[in-house]
Protein backbone atom coordinates (compact mmCIF):
# COMPACT_ATOMS: atom_id res chain seq x y z
CA UNK A 1 0.00 0.00 0.00
CA UNK A 2 1.22 3.27 -0.62
CA UNK A 3 2.73 5.34 2.09
CA UNK A 4 2.38 9.13 2.55
CA UNK A 5 5.73 11.01 3.32
CA UNK A 6 5.13 14.51 4.98
CA UNK A 7 7.41 17.65 5.76
CA UNK A 8 8.91 16.62 8.53
CA UNK A 9 10.12 19.11 11.53
CA UNK A 10 14.09 19.28 11.07
CA UNK A 11 15.20 21.39 13.38
CA UNK A 12 13.22 23.06 16.75
CA UNK A 13 12.03 26.32 15.19
CA UNK A 14 10.61 24.84 12.09
CA UNK A 15 7.63 26.31 10.76
CA UNK A 16 7.80 25.09 6.76
CA UNK A 17 10.96 23.87 4.53
CA UNK A 18 12.36 24.24 1.06
CA UNK A 19 12.80 21.49 -0.97
CA UNK A 20 16.62 22.24 -2.51
CA UNK A 21 16.84 19.59 -4.21
CA UNK A 22 15.40 16.35 -5.61
CA UNK A 23 17.42 12.91 -6.04
CA UNK A 24 14.85 10.51 -6.74
CA UNK A 25 12.11 11.98 -9.74
CA UNK A 26 8.73 10.16 -10.00
CA UNK A 27 8.98 6.74 -11.21
CA UNK A 28 12.08 5.91 -9.84
CA UNK A 29 12.71 2.83 -7.51
CA UNK A 30 13.59 3.98 -3.75
CA UNK A 31 14.77 1.78 -1.16
CA UNK A 32 15.04 2.32 2.70
CA UNK A 33 17.96 4.58 3.30
CA UNK A 34 18.25 6.13 -0.24
CA UNK A 35 18.71 9.69 -0.22
CA UNK A 36 15.24 11.39 -1.27
CA UNK A 37 15.79 15.03 -0.96
CA UNK A 38 17.81 17.76 0.31
CA UNK A 39 15.51 20.15 2.71
CA UNK A 40 16.76 23.78 3.27
CA UNK A 41 15.39 25.10 7.16
CA UNK A 42 15.42 27.79 8.77
CA UNK A 43 18.89 26.42 10.10
CA UNK A 44 20.42 24.16 7.77
CA UNK A 45 19.94 22.39 4.67
CA UNK A 46 19.73 18.83 5.84
CA UNK A 47 19.53 15.35 3.82
CA UNK A 48 15.93 13.37 3.80
CA UNK A 49 16.50 9.67 3.74
CA UNK A 50 13.53 7.21 2.92
CA UNK A 51 12.53 4.82 5.14
CA UNK A 52 10.81 2.78 3.37
CA UNK A 53 11.00 0.79 -0.38
CA UNK A 54 9.09 1.05 -3.11
CA UNK A 55 8.83 3.30 -6.36
CA UNK A 56 8.52 7.07 -5.84
CA UNK A 57 4.67 7.81 -7.24
CA UNK A 58 4.43 11.88 -6.50
CA UNK A 59 5.99 14.42 -5.37
CA UNK A 60 4.81 17.69 -3.69
CA UNK A 61 6.86 20.36 -5.30
CA UNK A 62 9.54 21.07 -7.59
CA UNK A 63 12.60 21.97 -6.38
CA UNK A 64 12.60 25.67 -4.98
CA UNK A 65 9.40 24.43 -3.58
CA UNK A 66 8.50 25.88 0.30
CA UNK A 67 6.17 23.12 1.85
CA UNK A 68 4.43 23.73 5.55
CA UNK A 69 5.60 21.30 8.40
CA UNK A 70 3.00 18.08 7.96
CA UNK A 71 2.55 19.17 3.96
CA UNK A 72 2.20 16.40 2.20
CA UNK A 73 6.24 15.80 0.29
CA UNK A 74 5.96 12.57 -1.64
CA UNK A 75 4.30 8.79 -1.93
CA UNK A 76 6.24 6.05 -1.97
CA UNK A 77 4.05 2.90 -3.54
CA UNK A 78 3.92 0.29 -5.95
CA UNK A 79 4.53 0.98 -9.64
CA UNK A 80 1.07 1.70 -10.94
CA UNK A 81 -0.74 1.98 -8.06
CA UNK A 82 -3.38 4.22 -7.33
CA UNK A 83 -3.10 7.49 -5.00
CA UNK A 84 -5.68 10.02 -6.62
CA UNK A 85 -7.25 9.61 -2.72
CA UNK A 86 -3.77 10.52 -1.03
CA UNK A 87 -2.57 13.54 -3.37
CA UNK A 88 -6.31 14.77 -2.98
CA UNK A 89 -6.20 14.27 1.06
CA UNK A 90 -2.43 15.84 1.47
CA UNK A 91 -2.29 20.06 1.47
CA UNK A 92 0.05 19.47 -1.81
CA UNK A 93 -1.36 20.83 -5.40
CA UNK A 94 -4.42 19.69 -5.80
CA UNK A 95 -5.60 16.95 -7.84
CA UNK A 96 -2.85 16.00 -10.00
CA UNK A 97 -3.80 14.29 -12.71
CA UNK A 98 -1.70 10.74 -12.85
CA UNK A 99 2.18 10.13 -11.37
CA UNK A 100 3.29 8.98 -15.03
CA UNK A 101 2.99 12.75 -15.80
CA UNK A 102 6.27 14.25 -14.91
CA UNK A 103 7.94 11.74 -16.93
CA UNK A 104 5.81 12.30 -20.38
CA UNK A 105 6.77 15.23 -22.31
CA UNK A 106 4.89 18.16 -22.28
CA UNK A 107 2.37 17.09 -24.85
CA UNK A 108 1.12 14.46 -22.23
CA UNK A 109 -0.13 16.95 -19.52
CA UNK A 110 -3.05 18.00 -22.26
CA UNK A 111 -4.56 14.89 -22.12
CA UNK A 112 -4.17 13.78 -18.92
CA UNK A 113 -7.40 15.81 -18.33
CA UNK A 114 -9.16 14.02 -20.58
CA UNK A 115 -8.82 10.48 -19.82
CA UNK A 116 -9.68 11.52 -15.89
CA UNK A 117 -12.51 13.14 -16.41
CA UNK A 118 -14.25 12.02 -20.06
CA UNK A 119 -17.67 12.89 -18.67
CA UNK A 120 -17.71 16.21 -18.55
CA UNK A 121 -17.05 18.98 -21.37
CA UNK A 122 -16.12 22.29 -20.04
CA UNK A 123 -13.67 20.49 -16.77
CA UNK A 124 -11.38 19.27 -19.04
CA UNK A 125 -10.25 22.76 -20.61
CA UNK A 126 -10.07 24.31 -17.16
CA UNK A 127 -8.05 21.49 -15.85
CA UNK A 128 -5.85 21.72 -18.84
CA UNK A 129 -5.11 25.11 -17.69
CA UNK A 130 -4.23 23.80 -14.37
CA UNK A 131 -2.38 20.49 -15.06
CA UNK A 132 0.92 22.35 -16.65
CA UNK A 133 1.29 24.14 -13.34
CA UNK A 134 1.04 20.77 -11.35
CA UNK A 135 3.59 19.22 -14.09
CA UNK A 136 6.17 22.22 -14.39
CA UNK A 137 7.51 21.37 -10.95
CA UNK A 138 8.36 17.30 -11.94
CA UNK A 139 9.66 17.99 -14.99
CA UNK A 140 12.92 17.25 -15.04
CA UNK A 141 14.31 19.63 -18.09
CA UNK A 142 12.57 22.37 -16.42
CA UNK A 143 14.61 24.99 -14.26
CA UNK A 144 12.59 27.19 -11.56
CA UNK A 145 13.22 30.09 -9.98
CA UNK A 146 14.79 28.41 -6.49
CA UNK A 147 14.08 30.62 -3.41
CA UNK A 148 17.68 31.26 -2.82
CA UNK A 149 17.25 33.23 0.98
CA UNK A 150 14.17 33.23 3.50
CA UNK A 151 12.21 36.33 2.32
CA UNK A 152 13.17 36.02 -1.34
CA UNK A 153 9.77 36.24 -3.87
CA UNK A 154 11.21 37.10 -6.82
CA UNK A 155 14.66 37.12 -8.25
CA UNK A 156 16.48 39.21 -10.96
CA UNK A 157 18.94 37.92 -13.59
CA UNK A 158 22.05 39.51 -12.88
CA UNK A 159 23.65 37.60 -16.11
CA UNK A 160 23.67 34.52 -17.95
CA UNK A 161 26.51 32.34 -17.65
CA UNK A 162 25.61 29.60 -20.31
CA UNK A 163 23.82 31.14 -23.52
CA UNK A 164 20.94 29.30 -25.09
CA UNK A 165 23.04 26.37 -26.80
CA UNK A 166 25.68 25.67 -24.70
CA UNK A 167 26.45 22.73 -23.44
CA UNK A 168 25.51 22.18 -19.83
CA UNK A 169 27.14 20.09 -16.92
CA UNK A 170 26.18 19.31 -13.58
CA UNK A 171 27.76 21.93 -11.19
CA UNK A 172 28.44 24.43 -13.90
CA UNK A 173 27.27 28.03 -13.29
CA UNK A 174 23.98 28.96 -15.20
CA UNK A 175 23.21 32.38 -14.10
CA UNK A 176 23.82 35.09 -11.48
CA UNK A 177 20.63 35.54 -9.29
CA UNK A 178 20.30 39.01 -7.45
CA UNK A 179 17.83 38.22 -4.51
CA UNK A 180 17.17 40.59 -1.89
CA UNK A 181 19.68 40.16 -0.08
CA UNK A 182 22.66 39.02 -2.18
CA UNK A 183 23.78 38.21 -5.99
CA UNK A 184 24.12 34.26 -5.69
CA UNK A 185 25.54 31.71 -8.49
CA UNK A 186 23.15 29.12 -9.43
CA UNK A 187 24.46 25.97 -10.75
CA UNK A 188 23.01 23.27 -12.71
CA UNK A 189 22.31 20.06 -10.99
CA UNK A 190 21.69 17.98 -15.00
CA UNK A 191 24.19 17.38 -17.74
CA UNK A 192 22.03 18.34 -21.69
CA UNK A 193 21.99 21.74 -23.54
CA UNK A 194 20.67 25.22 -22.41
CA UNK A 195 17.07 24.87 -24.50
CA UNK A 196 15.30 27.97 -23.04
CA UNK A 197 15.87 31.10 -20.93
CA UNK A 198 13.29 32.53 -18.87
CA UNK A 199 14.11 36.51 -19.28
CA UNK A 200 17.02 38.37 -19.89
CA UNK A 201 19.53 39.55 -18.33
CA UNK A 202 18.26 42.30 -16.01
CA UNK A 203 14.56 41.46 -15.79
CA UNK A 204 12.86 39.37 -12.43
CA UNK A 205 11.13 36.07 -12.02
CA UNK A 206 8.90 34.92 -9.05
CA UNK A 207 9.99 32.11 -6.77
CA UNK A 208 8.90 28.46 -8.51
CA UNK A 209 8.69 30.19 -12.28
CA UNK A 210 10.22 29.11 -15.50
CA UNK A 211 13.93 29.81 -15.72
CA UNK A 212 15.65 27.99 -17.97
CA UNK A 213 15.08 24.49 -19.71
CA UNK A 214 18.12 21.90 -20.01
CA UNK A 215 17.56 18.90 -21.79
CA UNK A 216 18.17 16.91 -25.53
CA UNK A 217 17.02 18.16 -28.80
CA UNK A 218 13.75 16.05 -28.24
CA UNK A 219 12.61 18.31 -25.66
CA UNK A 220 9.79 19.81 -26.76
CA UNK A 221 10.25 23.79 -25.93
CA UNK A 222 7.05 25.75 -27.17
CA UNK A 223 4.80 23.17 -24.87
CA UNK A 224 6.94 23.65 -21.47
CA UNK A 225 6.64 27.31 -22.43
CA UNK A 226 3.17 27.13 -22.80
CA UNK A 227 2.44 25.17 -19.70
CA UNK A 228 4.25 27.57 -17.91
CA UNK A 229 2.21 30.19 -19.03
CA UNK A 230 -0.94 28.88 -18.96
CA UNK A 231 -0.21 27.51 -14.74
CA UNK A 232 1.67 30.66 -13.95
CA UNK A 233 -0.18 34.26 -14.40
CA UNK A 234 2.18 36.70 -14.37
CA UNK A 235 5.50 34.23 -15.33
CA UNK A 236 8.36 36.17 -16.51
CA UNK A 237 9.09 34.29 -20.06
CA UNK A 238 5.90 36.34 -21.96
CA UNK A 239 7.18 35.64 -24.77
CA UNK A 240 8.66 32.63 -26.25
CA UNK A 241 10.33 30.32 -29.62
CA UNK A 242 7.74 29.88 -32.11
CA UNK A 243 10.43 28.31 -35.04
CA UNK A 244 13.49 27.11 -33.28
CA UNK A 245 15.37 26.00 -30.18
CA UNK A 246 18.32 28.01 -31.54
CA UNK A 247 17.40 31.65 -30.73
CA UNK A 248 14.97 31.76 -27.83
CA UNK A 249 17.52 33.77 -26.15
CA UNK A 250 16.87 36.40 -28.80
CA UNK A 251 12.71 35.59 -28.75
CA UNK A 252 12.10 35.17 -24.68
CA UNK A 253 12.13 38.90 -24.18
CA UNK A 254 15.22 40.33 -25.48
CA UNK A 255 14.53 41.64 -28.40
CA UNK A 256 14.65 45.11 -27.17
CA UNK A 257 17.62 44.59 -25.44
CA UNK A 258 19.52 42.42 -27.68
CA UNK A 259 19.74 44.98 -30.55
CA UNK A 260 20.52 48.02 -28.30
CA UNK A 261 24.25 47.46 -27.34
CA UNK A 262 24.68 46.92 -31.39
CA UNK A 263 24.31 50.45 -32.41
CA UNK A 264 26.05 51.67 -29.68
CA UNK A 265 29.23 49.61 -30.03
CA UNK A 266 29.65 50.76 -33.63
CA UNK A 267 30.02 54.33 -32.96
CA UNK A 268 32.44 53.63 -29.39
CA UNK A 269 34.44 51.29 -31.67
CA UNK A 270 35.42 54.44 -34.38
CA UNK A 271 35.30 56.88 -32.05
CA UNK A 272 38.16 54.61 -29.79
CA UNK A 273 41.20 53.37 -31.17
CA UNK A 274 41.37 51.27 -28.70
CA UNK A 275 40.82 47.36 -29.30
CA UNK A 276 37.15 45.75 -28.33
CA UNK A 277 38.20 42.66 -26.73
CA UNK A 278 34.54 41.53 -25.59
CA UNK A 279 32.22 41.42 -28.56
CA UNK A 280 28.70 40.23 -27.99
CA UNK A 281 27.69 38.78 -24.72
CA UNK A 282 29.75 40.46 -22.21
CA UNK A 283 30.83 38.10 -19.11
CA UNK A 284 31.37 39.73 -15.38
CA UNK A 285 30.84 40.03 -12.06
CA UNK A 286 28.12 42.10 -10.92
CA UNK A 287 30.42 43.94 -8.86
CA UNK A 288 32.66 44.44 -11.63
CA UNK A 289 29.55 45.45 -13.99
CA UNK A 290 29.24 48.61 -11.01
CA UNK A 291 32.11 49.31 -10.69
CA UNK A 292 32.23 50.09 -14.35
CA UNK A 293 29.27 52.00 -13.90
CA UNK A 294 30.38 54.33 -11.04
CA UNK A 295 33.91 54.79 -12.73
CA UNK A 296 32.18 55.01 -16.71
CA UNK A 297 34.29 52.07 -18.21
CA UNK A 298 32.91 50.45 -21.25
CA UNK A 299 33.66 46.56 -20.67
CA UNK A 300 33.58 46.01 -24.01
CA UNK A 301 37.48 47.19 -23.58
CA UNK A 302 38.37 45.61 -20.91
CA UNK A 303 39.78 41.73 -21.08
CA UNK A 304 38.49 39.55 -18.01
CA UNK A 305 41.00 37.82 -15.79
CA UNK A 306 38.60 35.21 -14.50
CA UNK A 307 36.60 32.09 -15.42
CA UNK A 308 36.92 31.27 -19.09
CA UNK A 309 37.77 35.47 -19.76
CA UNK A 310 35.11 36.60 -16.81
CA UNK A 311 35.51 40.23 -15.51
CA UNK A 312 35.92 40.48 -11.93
CA UNK A 313 36.60 43.56 -9.96
CA UNK A 314 40.31 43.95 -10.37
CA UNK A 315 40.05 44.15 -14.40
CA UNK A 316 37.84 47.25 -13.91
CA UNK A 317 39.72 48.66 -10.78
CA UNK A 318 43.10 48.37 -12.88
CA UNK A 319 41.80 49.13 -16.65
CA UNK A 320 43.50 52.69 -17.51
CA UNK A 321 41.17 54.02 -21.00
CA UNK A 322 42.42 55.63 -23.52
CA UNK A 323 41.74 59.72 -23.67
CA UNK A 324 39.34 58.77 -26.52
CA UNK A 325 37.67 55.55 -25.53
CA UNK A 326 37.34 57.45 -22.22
CA UNK A 327 35.31 60.45 -23.71
CA UNK A 328 33.12 57.91 -26.08
CA UNK A 329 32.00 55.60 -23.24
CA UNK A 330 31.16 58.26 -20.34
CA UNK A 331 28.29 59.54 -21.94
CA UNK A 332 26.78 56.25 -22.75
CA UNK A 333 27.23 55.43 -19.16
CA UNK A 334 25.96 58.26 -17.28
CA UNK A 335 24.07 59.90 -19.87
CA UNK A 336 23.62 62.99 -17.67
CA UNK A 337 20.51 64.18 -18.45
CA UNK A 338 20.59 66.75 -15.50
CA UNK A 339 23.58 68.25 -16.60
CA UNK A 340 21.76 69.31 -19.71
CA UNK A 341 18.56 70.55 -18.04
CA UNK A 342 18.29 74.26 -18.49
CA UNK A 343 18.82 76.43 -15.06
CA UNK A 344 14.79 76.70 -13.84
CA UNK A 345 13.33 73.91 -15.76
CA UNK A 346 11.62 70.95 -13.36
CA UNK A 347 13.78 67.50 -14.45
CA UNK A 348 13.53 64.06 -12.46
CA UNK A 349 14.56 60.59 -12.48
CA UNK A 350 13.22 57.42 -11.40
CA UNK A 351 14.77 54.58 -10.49
CA UNK A 352 13.45 51.09 -10.33
CA UNK A 353 13.10 49.54 -6.87
CA UNK A 354 15.67 46.51 -6.25
CA UNK A 355 14.45 43.56 -4.88
CA UNK A 356 16.68 44.55 -1.42
CA UNK A 357 14.66 47.84 -1.20
CA UNK A 358 11.29 46.13 -1.87
CA UNK A 359 12.29 43.55 1.04
CA UNK A 360 13.29 46.21 3.62
CA UNK A 361 10.60 48.15 3.02
CA UNK A 362 8.04 45.10 3.39
CA UNK A 363 9.97 44.06 6.44
CA UNK A 364 10.03 46.90 8.33
CA UNK A 365 6.30 48.24 7.53
CA UNK A 366 5.56 44.50 9.42
CA UNK A 367 7.49 45.45 11.85
CA UNK A 368 6.81 49.29 12.89
CA UNK A 369 2.65 49.05 12.20
CA UNK A 370 2.80 45.59 13.74
CA UNK A 371 4.66 45.53 17.19
CA UNK A 372 3.88 48.51 19.26
CA UNK A 373 6.66 50.51 19.78
CA UNK A 374 8.15 52.57 22.37
CA UNK A 375 11.72 54.34 22.86
CA UNK A 376 14.27 54.36 25.97
CA UNK A 377 17.01 56.86 25.61
CA UNK A 378 20.36 57.59 27.79
CA UNK A 379 23.60 59.61 27.67
CA UNK A 380 26.30 57.30 28.61
CA UNK A 381 29.89 58.65 29.64
CA UNK A 382 33.05 57.23 27.22
CA UNK A 383 35.57 58.51 29.07
CA UNK A 384 36.39 55.77 30.02
CA UNK A 385 36.10 53.82 27.01
CA UNK A 386 37.70 56.45 25.10
CA UNK A 387 41.26 56.16 27.13
CA UNK A 388 40.92 52.26 27.05
CA UNK A 389 40.98 51.99 23.16
CA UNK A 390 44.32 53.14 22.48
CA UNK A 391 45.93 50.87 25.01
CA UNK A 392 43.65 47.89 23.08
CA UNK A 393 45.20 48.25 19.82
CA UNK A 394 49.01 48.98 20.81
CA UNK A 395 50.20 45.46 19.47
CA UNK A 396 49.32 45.58 16.24
CA UNK A 397 46.09 43.21 16.58
CA UNK A 398 42.44 44.19 14.67
CA UNK A 399 41.36 47.59 15.62
CA UNK A 400 38.91 47.41 17.88
CA UNK A 401 36.21 49.78 17.20
CA UNK A 402 33.81 51.70 20.02
CA UNK A 403 30.87 49.94 17.85
CA UNK A 404 33.02 46.77 18.68
CA UNK A 405 32.57 47.89 22.91
CA UNK A 406 29.01 48.55 22.73
CA UNK A 407 28.50 44.85 20.53
CA UNK A 408 30.25 43.20 22.98
CA UNK A 409 28.90 45.32 25.95
CA UNK A 410 25.32 44.55 24.64
CA UNK A 411 25.94 40.93 24.55
CA UNK A 412 27.23 40.91 28.21
CA UNK A 413 24.03 42.91 29.46
CA UNK A 414 21.58 40.55 27.49
CA UNK A 415 22.86 37.88 29.50
CA UNK A 416 22.08 39.52 32.73
CA UNK A 417 18.34 40.49 31.21
CA UNK A 418 16.81 37.84 28.97
CA UNK A 419 13.68 39.47 28.69
CA UNK A 420 15.01 41.70 26.10
CA UNK A 421 16.94 38.95 24.01
CA UNK A 422 13.38 37.47 23.27
CA UNK A 423 10.90 36.84 20.52
CA UNK A 424 7.43 37.43 20.27
CA UNK A 425 6.03 34.33 18.63
CA UNK A 426 2.10 35.25 19.19
CA UNK A 427 0.97 32.53 21.24
CA UNK A 428 3.84 32.99 23.20
CA UNK A 429 7.49 34.46 23.77
CA UNK A 430 10.34 32.80 22.87
CA UNK A 431 12.99 33.54 25.58
CA UNK A 432 16.61 33.17 24.23
CA UNK A 433 19.22 31.93 26.13
CA UNK A 434 22.15 32.31 23.66
CA UNK A 435 23.07 35.62 22.17
CA UNK A 436 23.29 36.51 18.30
CA UNK A 437 24.19 40.16 17.55
CA UNK A 438 22.73 41.36 13.95
CA UNK A 439 24.79 44.36 13.09
CA UNK A 440 23.22 46.88 10.08
CA UNK A 441 25.38 47.28 7.86
CA UNK A 442 24.66 50.37 5.22
CA UNK A 443 25.05 48.84 1.77
CA UNK A 444 23.97 51.31 -1.60
CA UNK A 445 20.74 49.14 -2.17
CA UNK A 446 19.78 49.43 1.26
CA UNK A 447 20.73 48.00 4.74
CA UNK A 448 22.07 44.25 5.97
CA UNK A 449 21.90 43.01 9.16
CA UNK A 450 24.71 40.01 9.67
CA UNK A 451 24.81 38.39 12.80
CA UNK A 452 27.92 37.91 14.99
CA UNK A 453 26.96 34.38 16.78
CA UNK A 454 27.16 33.89 20.65
CA UNK A 455 28.79 37.33 20.83
CA UNK A 456 29.21 36.90 24.64
CA UNK A 457 31.18 34.43 24.52
CA UNK A 458 33.77 36.15 22.23
CA UNK A 459 37.05 38.16 22.86
CA UNK A 460 36.85 41.90 21.46
CA UNK A 461 39.50 41.09 18.70
CA UNK A 462 37.25 38.20 17.04
CA UNK A 463 34.24 40.49 17.37
CA UNK A 464 35.68 43.13 15.49
CA UNK A 465 37.63 40.66 12.88
CA UNK A 466 34.18 39.14 11.90
CA UNK A 467 32.04 42.51 11.94
CA UNK A 468 34.66 43.89 9.59
CA UNK A 469 34.31 40.65 7.53
CA UNK A 470 30.79 40.91 7.22
CA UNK A 471 30.71 44.27 6.27
CA UNK A 472 33.16 43.89 3.30
CA UNK A 473 31.05 40.91 2.36
CA UNK A 474 27.64 43.07 2.50
CA UNK A 475 29.25 45.27 0.68
CA UNK A 476 30.13 43.17 -2.08
CA UNK A 477 27.26 41.07 -1.75
CA UNK A 478 28.47 37.73 -0.91
CA UNK A 479 26.82 37.23 2.32
CA UNK A 480 25.39 33.80 2.58
CA UNK A 481 22.01 33.32 4.35
CA UNK A 482 24.10 31.82 7.32
CA UNK A 483 25.25 34.92 7.64
CA UNK A 484 22.03 37.13 7.94
CA UNK A 485 19.64 34.33 10.12
CA UNK A 486 19.54 34.02 13.85
CA UNK A 487 19.52 37.00 15.50
CA UNK A 488 18.45 38.07 18.91
CA UNK A 489 19.05 41.57 19.19
CA UNK A 490 20.01 44.18 16.65
CA UNK A 491 22.77 47.08 16.85
CA UNK A 492 22.63 50.33 14.54
CA UNK A 493 25.63 52.54 14.62
CA UNK A 494 25.18 55.84 12.88
CA UNK A 495 27.96 57.82 15.13
CA UNK A 496 30.50 57.69 12.21
CA UNK A 497 28.26 60.09 10.49
CA UNK A 498 27.73 62.61 13.06
CA UNK A 499 24.44 61.65 14.04
CA UNK A 500 23.78 61.63 17.41
CA UNK A 501 20.79 60.43 18.30
CA UNK A 502 18.35 58.70 16.41
CA UNK A 503 15.64 55.88 16.66
CA UNK A 504 15.43 52.55 15.32
CA UNK A 505 12.97 49.91 13.78
CA UNK A 506 12.55 46.97 15.34
CA UNK A 507 14.17 43.97 13.02
CA UNK A 508 11.86 40.92 13.38
CA UNK A 509 12.25 38.69 14.40
CA UNK A 510 14.03 40.45 18.19
CA UNK A 511 11.89 42.36 20.42
CA UNK A 512 14.77 45.55 20.58
CA UNK A 513 17.19 47.06 18.81
CA UNK A 514 19.73 49.62 20.06
CA UNK A 515 19.88 52.77 17.99
CA UNK A 516 24.21 54.40 18.99
CA UNK A 517 24.39 57.66 18.43
CA UNK A 518 28.10 59.67 18.05
CA UNK A 519 30.44 60.25 21.26
CA UNK A 520 30.12 64.09 21.16
CA UNK A 521 32.23 66.09 24.12
CA UNK A 522 29.89 67.70 26.24
CA UNK A 523 29.78 69.42 29.76
CA UNK A 524 29.23 67.22 32.48
CA UNK A 525 28.79 67.73 36.17
CA UNK A 526 31.78 65.75 37.90
CA UNK A 527 32.56 65.42 41.84
CA UNK A 528 30.80 69.03 41.60
CA UNK A 529 32.82 70.51 39.15
CA UNK A 530 31.68 71.60 35.18
CA UNK A 531 33.99 69.58 33.00
CA UNK A 532 34.02 68.24 29.32
CA UNK A 533 33.01 64.52 28.86
CA UNK A 534 32.78 62.39 26.49
CA UNK A 535 29.10 61.46 25.91
CA UNK A 536 27.14 58.93 22.98
CA UNK A 537 23.59 58.99 23.39
CA UNK A 538 21.88 55.12 22.76
CA UNK A 539 18.59 54.90 22.41
CA UNK A 540 16.44 51.53 22.82
CA UNK A 541 13.43 50.71 20.40
CA UNK A 542 11.53 47.90 22.63
CA UNK A 543 8.30 45.87 21.59
CA UNK A 544 5.79 46.16 24.29
CA UNK A 545 3.95 42.97 23.70
CA UNK A 546 7.45 41.56 25.12
CA UNK A 547 9.71 44.38 27.17
CA UNK A 548 8.48 46.35 29.57
CA UNK A 549 9.69 50.04 30.46
CA UNK A 550 11.19 48.50 33.48
CA UNK A 551 12.72 45.80 31.70
CA UNK A 552 13.91 47.64 29.01
CA UNK A 553 15.57 50.58 31.96
CA UNK A 554 17.41 47.90 33.56
CA UNK A 555 19.15 46.56 30.60
CA UNK A 556 20.00 50.12 29.79
CA UNK A 557 21.56 50.57 33.15
CA UNK A 558 23.45 47.53 32.79
CA UNK A 559 24.98 48.56 29.69
CA UNK A 560 26.13 52.19 30.80
CA UNK A 561 27.88 50.17 33.81
CA UNK A 562 30.06 48.29 31.36
CA UNK A 563 30.85 51.12 28.77
CA UNK A 564 31.83 53.23 31.48
CA UNK A 565 33.55 51.18 33.24
CA UNK A 566 34.58 48.30 30.20
CA UNK A 567 36.69 46.30 32.53
CA UNK A 568 33.14 44.82 33.86
CA UNK A 569 33.14 42.96 30.82
CA UNK A 570 35.99 40.94 31.59
CA UNK A 571 34.54 39.73 34.97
Amino acid sequence: MAEVIKMPRLSDTMTEGVIAAWHKKVGDPVKKGDLLAEIETDKATMELESYKEGTLLHVGGGDGSKLQVDDLLAIIGKEGEDISALVSGGSAPAAEPAPETPKAEAPAATSAPAEDQKQQAPAPAQQAAAAPALDLANMEEVVLMPRLSDTMTEGVIASWQKNVGDAVKKGDVLAEIETDKATMELESYKDGKLLYQGAPAGDKIEVNHLLAIIGGDNVDVDAIVKAAKTGQSGAAPAEQPKTETAAPAQQNGAPAATPAPQPAAAPAAAAAPQEVVNEGRIFASPLAKKLAEEKGVDLKYVKGSGDNGRIVRSDVENYTPSTAAAASTTPASAGAPVAQVPAGQESFEEVPVSQMRKTIARRLAESKYSAPHFYLTMAINMDAAVAARPKLNKEGQPKISFNDLVIKAVAVALKKHPAVNSSWLGDKIRINHHVNIGVAVAVEDGLLVPVVRFADTKPLTVISQEVKTFAKKAKDKKLQPSDWEGNTFTVSNLGMFGIDQFTGIINSPDSCILAVGGISQEPIVKDGQIVVGNIMKVTLSCDHRVVDGASGSAFLQTLKELLEEPLRMLL
